[in-house]
């Protein structure tokens, strides 16, 4: 169970940007929990016998290939430092507070339904209700 996304400050404080990087993270363990395919073509047993010891694994396709399956975060940045500098050295927040502001200002909101916005409207008003009550206040209806 995963709880507690997007909050900092042991949740006293909510942070989109964190949401964001929380949002990746939990992409990242739910890869991982679909487990590691365990096959001839996976184990690339004929690569290793034919690359044979201290040779050069990442030349070759299927390492490329096999490469691609794995997680690829958006977020995270696993570049050489010289091309994370090159491309700004933004780290992992600046990265996370800009994905965050696009969403917030590309989001377009799809509207509920009618009814659905009145039961919601009044689940909401029946819990206010129950709480002024439980604190001794009087209500009418």
């Amino acid at each position: 169970m995963i709880f507690g996304a997007g909050m900092i400050e042991s949740g006293v404080t909510f942070d989109c940007a964190q949401l964001v990087v929380d949002d990746e993270i939990a992409a990242m363990i739910k890869h991982c929990l679909t487990g590691v395919p365990v096959t001839d073509q996976t184990l690339a047993v004929e690569d290793i016998a034919a690359v044979g010891p201290f040779g050069d694994f990442l030349s070759l396709d299927a390492t490329m290939r096999h490469m691609r399956e794995q997680s690829m975060p958006k977020l995270m940045d696993r570049r050489v430092r010289e091309d994370w500098e090159q491309r700004g050295a933004t780290d992992v927040h600046v990265r996370a507070r800009e994905k965050a502001l696009e969403i917030v200002e590309g989001h377009e909101p799809v509207a509920l339904d009618s009814d659905v916005a009145t039961r919601i409207r009044q689940i909401v008003e029946l819990a206010d209700r129950d709480m002024a009550l439980s604190r001794g206040a009087r209500v009418t209806l």
